[in-house]
């Protein structure tokens, strides 16, 4: 249901929005362990290495599809929060056709590139065939699952996280019962992985935007635009920059992947188990800081600074909460949880828990720093917002290959809260110094 966020108690708005998206993360990080989990189970410590070699290419163009979302949902949010609902719909109209051939182009650019790329991150050649293959499938199904990220990112600006809940629900379980079906009964190894995963966003794409297109009759609006170019140029000031922001995150991770392979497969099928532990942590706190970008935005519309700010404070509480049980069970159950994975050898459950245990009691840490950048990011701050996010990955790959040499894979997890403890000091003094109420991202 469509929701109006500036209006009623800030906490208790943030809360009753946010609750579902944390519920929606914690669902697509179970689909996305369970892949590893059964490739690990099913098809060994090979198809599981082999599903995280290819994790950060994969990225690069997650981050495209990502930073969409951010422009699209700054821009419809503000609209909302304006109450201009006939510019409203232009931009969700704009932002779903933009997104439709964006899509397209990328998929045929990744096709072309799947294998240079996995050549380029040295991938071992016991694995490089299936990390090839499942990189192929999954960017087949790329432009359901770019459509899907935004109509995600369209419900939540217009202040409903329920919808996208009930869709990930449906797409999590279909996912975990195909991967199931294709990789321990059909014993389709890595392409069993990559297939369930098509076939469940492709499905969740085509209801969520049937479901879009009927959501959006509720609000009665004059004649708008299909496709509109200013409107166009209003998101990609701001999707531009996160989606660079994005890129170079993805660059970065790439370049550390390519560190991590020079490993061999055992640290490789351990790296991918933590790091996969890790991004379910990121990844909820991050959700929490996207419902404070929504909130924010709206709010911006609204130019209600005062109302942003009570948000923030109740967010701090809400992220820290969600800190504890993931320091608490990486720092002490780290090794139950990277086994979950089926790694076979004693070094790659080394690597996984020594990483756990080094990066986890900085969670406190990073989660105040997401949620400074959701308001930046609600606010179209770009400038701010990109700033301390590239100073955790600057700092992150440079610190890896001078601690590695040194310290082994531990150097290159210690780079990972140093990042994370320069970027929060960075986003919060942004957030302090206000220019972010300053920055008018739709020009009247």
């Amino acid at each position: 249901m469509i929701k109006d966020l500036t209006k009623g108690s800030p906490s208790k708005v943030l809360i009753q929005f946010s609750i579902p998206m944390f519920i929606s993360v914690i669902f697509q990080q179970m689909y996305s362990l369970s892949d590893s989990v059964i490739a690990g189970k099913f098809a060994g410590e090979n198809a599981l290495a082999a599903v995280g070699a290819s994790y950060p290419i994969t990225m690069i163009f997650m981050a495209i599809a990502f930073g969409c979302n951010i422009g699209c949902s700054v821009i419809i949010s503000q609209l909302f929060g304006r109450k201009e609902h006939a510019k409203c719909k232009t931009a969700i109209s704009t932002t779903l056709i933009t997104t439709l051939v964006l899509s397209v182009i990328l998929t045929v650019i990744g096709l072309l590139i799947a294998d240079p790329m996995m050549r380029m991150i040295q991938t071992p050649a016991d694995i490089f065939a299936d990390s090839s293959l499942f990189f192929k499938i999954y960017i087949g199904g790329f432009a359901f699952l770019f459509l899907y990220n935004v109509a995600t990112g369209i419900f939540t600006s217009l202040g409903d996280s329920n919808t996208p809940l009930y869709f990930l629900i449906g797409s999590s379980l279909g996912n975990i019962g195909l991967c199931l079906l294709f990789v321990g009964y059909f014993h389709l190894g890595v392409a069993g992985v990559a297939w369930a995963t098509f076939i469940a966003q492709g499905t969740a794409c085509i209801l969520s935007l049937i479901t879009l297109v009927f959501r959006l009759r509720q609000l009665k609006t004059e004649s708008y635009s299909h496709f509109s170019t200013p409107v166009l140029w209003q998101i990609a000031r701001v999707a531009i920059p996160s989606i660079l922001q994005q890129s170079f995150v993805s660059v970065g991770n790439i370049f550390v992947q390519n560190l991590i392979n020079g490993y061999g497969t055992p640290v490789i099928a351990g790296f991918s188990a933590a790091i996969k532990l890790n991004t379910f942590a990121i990844t909820s706190l991050s959700t929490l800081a996207n419902g404070m970008s929504s909130f924010t935005a709206q709010n911006v519309g609204a130019r209600d600074y005062n109302r942003i700010k009570k948000g923030f404070h109740s967010g701090i509480g809400m992220v820290l909460t969600i800190c504890l049980p993931f320091v608490i069970s990486y720092m002490f159950f780290g090794s139950q949880l990277i086994n979950f994975f089926k790694v076979d050898s004693s070094l790659g459950l080394a690597t996984g828990v020594h990483f756990l245990q080094i990066a986890s009691p900085f969670y406190f840490i990073i989660s105040v720093k997401l949620l400074a950048d959701g308001v930046l990011r609600g606010a179209g701050s770009m400038g701010q917002f990109m700033a301390a996010t590239l100073t955790d990955l600057v700092l992150r790959v440079i610190l890896s290959y001078i601690l590695s040499p040194i310290f082994g894979t531990n150097g290159i997890w210690a780079s990972w809260p140093i990042g994370w403890i320069a970027a929060a000091i960075l986003s919060m003094s942004f957030y302090f110094s206000g220019k972010w109420k300053e920055t008018n991202v739709l020009r009247d």
